[in-house]
């Protein structure tokens, strides 16, 4: 298969596209600073060369944003919303100008579109879809990227829970502070944590492009979230930590202003499960969170 992954230089582009080389496809990664020979240049704002590589590509991946991982004011807030709005309408004006289209498009999303929840678990079907900052960034996104139906283009929008990754994403971190006695839980830690080892994200992406039944949106989660408390207090034990000091809100409020970034990405409650990769056939090679960081934990 020929697979364009912009924005794909990121933890997770990086992983999905060594899953699909690995695998005898040819990948081309646009992104605004090239330095590999399958890797084109574009700024996600205006269509140049990079349109032709759209040409005859059977999959088209969109991971393009600026990372949540910020403090939430008015700059940061305006990149994030126009790095995701942007680079989907300007792939979605060069597909229109294609003459042999791709035929998937998966675009990234976020679980963050659910609500804070610690009881209600949120399926495709059911979910229940809030009103902040972050759930208005991914409706928008999702409304930008379905706003435009092609007959001939499959679209899914990847609804990604917490990615956990030995060399990217939340674990190296959780790692680290637990290592140093600060893996107690978060807040109160009754919120709940949904999650996906790597290389379930990479084989549900695959799933995807191969089972035609699965469009719209998608969860991309394991099928098994659990607590805050719980997922550190595994963790400490994994790693035969025998402490863990907890962080109170208000200890997180004032770290996070030193760390430039937002308490809601610890204290938020994802309780989001997998229904359409469930009963589409998916199995996943981690469904349980002490078989996942088993797996990290391995030098």
């Amino acid at each position: 298969m020929k697979i364009i992954i912009a924005g794909g230089t990121g933890f997770l582009g990086e992983n999905l596209e060594k899953h699909f080389t690995e695998k005898g496809n040819q990948v081309y990664i646009l992104t605004r600073n090239p330095q590999h020979k399958n890797e084109i240049h574009w700024d996600a704002q205006t269509i140049g060369e990079w349109k032709n590589y759209l040409e005859k590509a059977d999959v088209l991946i969109n991971l393009t944003g600026k990372s949540v991982d910020c403090r939430y004011n008015e700059k940061n807030k305006n990149e994030i919303y126009s790095s995701r709005i942007e680079s989907t309408r300007i792939l979605q004006k060069a597909i229109d100008q294609c003459s042999d289209k791709p035929k998937i498009w998966l675009n990234a999303s976020s679980a963050t579109i659910y609500v804070h929840s610690e009881k209600h678990i949120n399926t495709e079907e059911n979910g229940i879809i809030g009103d902040d900052f972050s759930m208005n960034i991914c409706k928008s996104w999702e409304t930008e990227f379905f706003k435009v139906e092609n007959e001939e283009i499959r679209k899914v929008a990847l609804r990604t829970s917490i990615v956990l990754g030995k060399n990217g994403g939340a674990f190296p971190k959780l790692k680290m502070i637990t290592k140093l006695g600060l893996g107690g839980k978060q807040g109160r830690g009754t919120q709940m944590v949904s999650w996906i080892h790597i290389e379930d994200f990479c084989k549900a992406v695959d799933w995807i492009i191969r089972h035609e039944t699965l469009s719209g949106t998608v969860n991309i989660t394991a099928p098994a979230p659990l607590s805050n408390q719980n997922m550190m207090r595994k963790l400490r034990n994994k790693m035969k930590m025998p402490f863990g000091l907890n962080a109170p809100v208000w200890q997180l409020e004032i770290a996070s202003l030193f760390m430039k970034t937002e308490t809601e990405l610890l204290l938020k409650s994802r309780n989001v499960y997998p229904e359409k990769l469930i009963k589409s056939g998916f199995k996943f090679l981690y469904p349980e969170f002490d078989e996942a960081i088993l797996n990290l934990l391995e030098s």
